[in-house]
């Protein structure tokens, strides 16, 4: 055993032992401060008879307020609060013990008030001493130390700061924050200045040779957070952001600064959902997941394992995608029993074999085709993937009894113009219509992008960016609703929960984004500055796509539910009967691949 872990080891001894010695000093002290530093015989016969007193009553009430269990380097209000009123009862139980044993005869009763004020300020003093020699003298590492400048002057700002100074592993030095509060301009934070608002983040990150710009303003919105990124476009500088306080105070991450992830741009809020209506019909179930190498597939998978499955099914034609997810099922999830299945949902003989031999109680079919343009140019494959799968899945999941499937929709289904969202709303329609003679609980959930799937924009931007542009963006005034694939298959699962027969839940995706303001801000990201280290290229709507998503909220006809963020669309009448000649019709145009004959005959259905 090495000195630090023997000291680490008998350190409550020591701090005890260190208290006793404070309370002799303070107490000595005292009586040479009363009797201008000339203590008589009687004086020494005192301080015999009273200091055994005094070192009884004062050790246990400093025990009682816990002052012997702290950390001095983290010394803080709350502990001169504690010490104070430790000394104050202490001195309240001193006088009726002298009074009673020691009669005040020659005893000076202002010792009692020196005392009291000489021992709290040793034992108050010792603690910041501490902290203070940890914060301002911590050994520096080799690397010389990066400046920074953090944004927020609150709470996080100040624990950032803290974290800053007492852990040497941060290499930083804070030079100064950044607030737009007008009231705390030119004030002080622990000594640290507040040095201007957003808007002077350039003029100060070149007055004080910042390497580092770190956004500690947890309960931002997105665009809050955008903004501060426009200002940041510096080259050289690294922009860094703190998580969201309440998954640090759920112990999900550490106060630490982390790197900028395309979700932060978005600053939404975290997704609280009620975990015993999931658990409620995920616990102790075989569930299937389609898709479920993808983005949002594997997403759910990774939200599924939280709520006790008995088992889970891995479905997904992509095979690298199931065999990485399945690794990490097994170093992350070894208490969860799963299996991968590779196949295709338009095979009807690997359905009718799946579902016979494991009996799936809840499916989450995410398998689809979801590229709009891709789609467009390939309209039979978009039908027999999107709309034939689909409903291949929808009827064997009637069949055998499958006691909730949930569809994952899009927000093109809202009055689809793109073979995609017409092909994403006929499957909404087969749905429907299967729910209202099932007793399996069907329901679809529409969502728009999912920032940072591989399918979105925000891969490709960076791959770009990363070989030196330029960036392509199809117009400069597109929007798109953006969610992060964490909260959209937290939703699914909430939206999961409520499902009865045939309702399609619409996720709130907040507002739009402009994509070229996206890229400008990805760009500053990399701390490079648009148009002059990388290029932004136009390149024209692509076939089947919109300038502006229509929003998903119609006040008129959707109606909220008992969950946050999640609404039910008033469905429409259609004739269930049409329907289904009509998909036959769809079938054995597909068959012969006829792309023309096959669009004309989706934009018939749509109209039914």
């Amino acid at each position: 055993m090495n000195l630090k872990e023997l000291i680490f080891k008998s350190r409550r001894l020591i701090i005890i032992v260190v208290h006793l010695v404070l309370v002799v000093c303070a107490y000595m002290l005292a009586f040479y401060l009363r009797l201008d530093f000339k203590i008589d015989s009687n004086s020494w016969q005192v301080i015999i008879k009273t200091l055994p007193i005094l070192i009884s009553i004062k050790m246990v009430i400093l025990g009682y307020f816990g002052l012997y269990s702290g950390l001095w380097r983290y010394a803080s209000i709350d502990d001169i609060w504690r010490i104070a009123k430790a000394h104050a009862l202490a001195m309240l139980c001193f006088i009726p013990a002298i009074a009673f044993i020691h009669t005040f005869a020659g005893f000076p009763r202002s010792i009692i008030v020196l005392d009291c004020i000489l021992s709290f300020c040793f034992m108050a003093g010792t603690r910041f001493i501490t902290r203070l020699l940890r914060e301002k003298f911590r050994p520096i590492l080799g690397s010389k130390r990066k400046r920074a400048i953090i944004v927020g002057a609150g709470e996080a700002g100040v624990m950032v700061l803290r974290e800053a100074r007492i852990n040497p592993k941060a290499n930083i030095e804070v030079v100064g924050f950044i607030d737009d509060d007008r009231n705390k301009k030119n004030l002080r934070i622990q000594g640290v200045s507040i040095l201007g608002g957003c808007s002077d983040i350039a003029a100060v990150v070149n007055q004080y040779g910042v390497d580092e710009v770190i956004i500690a303003i947890p309960s931002a919105k997105g665009e809050v957070i955008r903004s501060i990124i426009s200002h940041c476009q510096i080259p050289s500088v690294r922009i860094r952001i703190v998580p969201g306080l309440q998954k640090i105070l759920n112990g999900d991450l550490e106060v630490k600064p982390r790197d900028i992830k395309p979700e932060d741009l978005l600053g939404r809020e975290t997704v609280n959902i009620n975990k015993q209506e999931v658990e409620g019909y995920l616990l102790d179930k075989i569930v299937l997941i389609t898709g479920a190498g993808g983005s949002i597939g594997s997403a759910l998978c990774r939200q599924i394992v939280n709520f006790g499955p008995k088992e889970v099914l891995l479905f997904d034609h992509n095979e690298n995608g199931v065999y990485f997810l399945g690794i990490e099922f097994l170093t992350k999830y070894p208490q969860i029993k799963f299996r991968t299945i590779i196949g295709d949902i338009r095979d009807i003989g690997l359905l009718k074999s799946v579902f016979s031999l494991y009996r799936p109680q809840v499916v989450f079919h995410a398998a689809a085709h979801k590229h709009v343009p891709l789609m467009e140019e390939n309209p039979v494959v978009a039908v027999k993937n999107n709309i034939v799968g689909s409903r291949n899945l929808i009827y064997a999941a009637d069949h055998y009894k499958v006691e909730r499937f949930i569809l994952i929709s899009s927000d093109k289904a809202v009055n689809p113009t793109s073979v995609m969202g017409i092909t994403k709303r006929i499957a909404e329609m087969i749905l429907q219509t299967k729910a209202k003679m099932s007793k399996t609980k069907f329901m679809a959930v529409r969502f728009g992008n999912v920032l940072g799937s591989d399918g979105s924009v925000v891969p490709l931007f960076k791959k770009q960016i990363e070989e030196g542009g330029p960036v392509t963006v199809t117009h400069s005034e597109v929007k798109r609703y953006f969610m992060s694939v964490n909260e959209a298959s937290q939703l699914v699962l909430q939206a999961g929960s409520m499902a009865k027969a045939g309702e399609i839940f619409i996720l709130d995706m907040g507002e739009q984004i402009k994509i070229l303001d996206l890229a400008n801000e990805l760009i500053a990201l990399y701390g490079l500055k648009p148009e002059e280290d990388i290029k932004i290229k136009f390149i024209g709507l692509r076939p089947g796509e919109k300038l502006f998503e229509e929003t998903l909220l119609n006040s008129e006809k959707d109606k909220a539910t008992k969950a946050d963020k999640i609404y039910i669309a008033q469905s429409d009448y259609f004739d269930p009967r049409v329907l289904r000649s009509k998909i036959k019709e769809l079938e054995r145009i597909v068959n012969v691949m006829d792309g023309p004959g096959t669009v004309k005959k989706l934009r018939e259905i749509i109209s039914l």
